[in-house]
């Protein structure tokens, strides 16, 4: 097969780059379990339902495009992962990956805490029932407003991303009679495996405070200085959807240095250290994710091992699973609208949603898999690029991948593993309306976040 090269790279060229994709499954109709949620089965007569009912009922109900969250799945993943780190450690779900009120109090009733990053996330954890003290506030750049409001209701932890914050989360502390508790975090040098967009703790990125050159251990000489902060400990988040645990020993080493520098020179032994999240899901067949029970016992393993090599007591860890538990729980449904044969290349089937509720694929290059649900099908496989209805050339919701060649416009698709980033990143680009998220769970299905309107678009534009 020959190649072109061409400036906005292969996704782009005239015909697909050799080795760019895998052949296809064997059975097209079987779905692999890796990749989706735990109540998604092929029922007999052809379809794909999930927490027992049937696909083609939730399109008619709630309509296409919509995610649908298997709410068996999420709890069971939630407490997993709580099972996993027991009592003496501390699991917060990432809420950037996906955050409503029901996920919040599924996320209280199954006993895990939650990060937020902005004004909105708080506000909405706090609307349905999460205690403060059991949030923690992340962000590079959090206002005087955020920082004020978050310590005015008792958030548990206030994660401190650079000196001017620093001052700045003391002095409104002590304005307001308070000492907030804090831990600060470090860039440790760590650039996981990862896509370069996606890696967050090598130095040259907006994160944190560099452990190079001793700004860190200046960092935590000035926050130990200051009334209005309780220092509890440091904070290091390596990279997103990572599969290999080398990166987090590394980090853990730098960290565990850290702390023994700051009882050697301070005569403080913190008691906390956040290793963040980042553990991968898997996207497609070939991706192979840890257990949480595995991710657990590697990453106390590996401080204890750390810490007693330093003659540090083992601080309490806290990890920040978000894509890990929300990622897997549901998928996109879609209708097909269209389908353009291109010979010697592949199909385009063009679908009712897009990169305004999945920008994964055109930002990070993201892999998705992707099946028809609606029915079954004995037809040869072809491949194909399931694309969006926008006015965009990279509007591409799953690069590459094989469906049945007898596919036809009106037949019901499904993308798996979009639980986590799709809708929080969804956008109204060319006034595409957001789909809504619709909970499943033992023949039930209700919607947890309602479909936008053109009414909602119209509200907004005030002029």
């Amino acid at each position: 097969m020959s190649r072109s090269a061409h400036p906005a790279g292969p996704r782009h060229a005239d015909v697909l780059p050799e080795g760019h994709y895998t052949a296809p499954a064997a059975d097209l109709n079987v779905l692999d379990p890796k990749v989706w949620a735990q109540t998604v089965t092929r029922t007999a007569s052809g379809s794909v339902s999930v927490g027992g009912i049937d696909v083609a009922s939730l399109a008619e109900e709630f309509g296409t495009p919509a995610y649908f969250v298997d709410e068996t799945d999420f709890r069971a993943r939630a407490r997993a992962w709580r099972t996993a780190f027991g009592h003496d450690a501390d699991v917060f779900y990432a809420g950037k990956a996906f955050l409503s009120r029901a996920v919040v109090r599924w996320l209280h009733e199954e006993g895990l805490n939650l990060d937020v990053c902005s004004g909105g996330e708080l506000t909405t954890a706090l609307s349905a029932g999460m205690p403060a003290d059991r949030i923690a506030f992340h962000g590079n750049n959090k206002s005087v407003a955020e920082i004020t409001k978050a310590i005015e209701v008792g958030v548990g932890r206030i994660v401190l991303d650079s000196f001017q914050e620093i001052v700045r989360v003391a002095h409104i502390a002590q304005s307001l009679g308070k000492r907030q508790r804090v831990q600060i975090r470090v860039t440790v040098g760590v650039e996981a495996h990862t896509h370069e967009f996606i890696a967050t703790a090598h130095e040259d990125q907006k994160f944190g405070i560099a452990l190079a050159d001793g700004q860190a251990a200046e960092a935590v000489r000035r926050a130990l200085t200051l009334d209005g902060l309780e220092l509890i400990g440091i904070h290091s988040h390596i990279g997103s959807q990572i599969f290999d645990m080398a990166g987090f020993e590394v980090a853990a080493r730098r960290v565990v240095s850290l702390l023994a520098q700051v009882r050697d020179e301070h005569g403080v032994e913190l008691p906390e250290i956040d290793l963040g999240g980042g553990l991968g899901i898997a996207y497609t067949s070939d991706d192979d994710p840890r257990e949480p029970h595995e991710i657990a016992k590697a990453l106390g393993e590996i401080v204890t091992r750390e810490c007693e090599a330093a003659k540090l007591r083992t601080p309490r860890i806290s990890v920040e699973p978000g894509r890990a538990i929300v990622g897997p729980t549901a998928f996109t449904l879609y209708e097909v609208g269209t389908v353009k044969p291109l010979e010697g290349l592949r199909t385009y089937v063009s679908v009712d949603g897009g990169m305004s509720d999945n920008i994964r694929t055109a930002l990070y290059d993201a892999e998705y898999s992707v099946a028809l649900v609606s029915r079954t099908s004995d037809a040869e496989p072809m491949l194909v690029r399931v694309v969006g209805k926008h006015c965009e050339s990279g509007d591409i919701v799953v690069k590459d991948a094989f469906l049945p060649s007898d596919l036809a416009p009106g037949d019901l698709i499904a993308v798996p593993a979009t639980g986590a980033y799709c809708r929080s990143m969804a956008s109204n680009y060319n006034h595409a309306l957001r789909p809504p998220v619709v909970a499943v769970r033992d023949g039930e299905a209700r919607v947890i976040v309602r479909r936008e309107t053109e009414e909602d678009l119209l509200r907004l534009d005030v002029g």
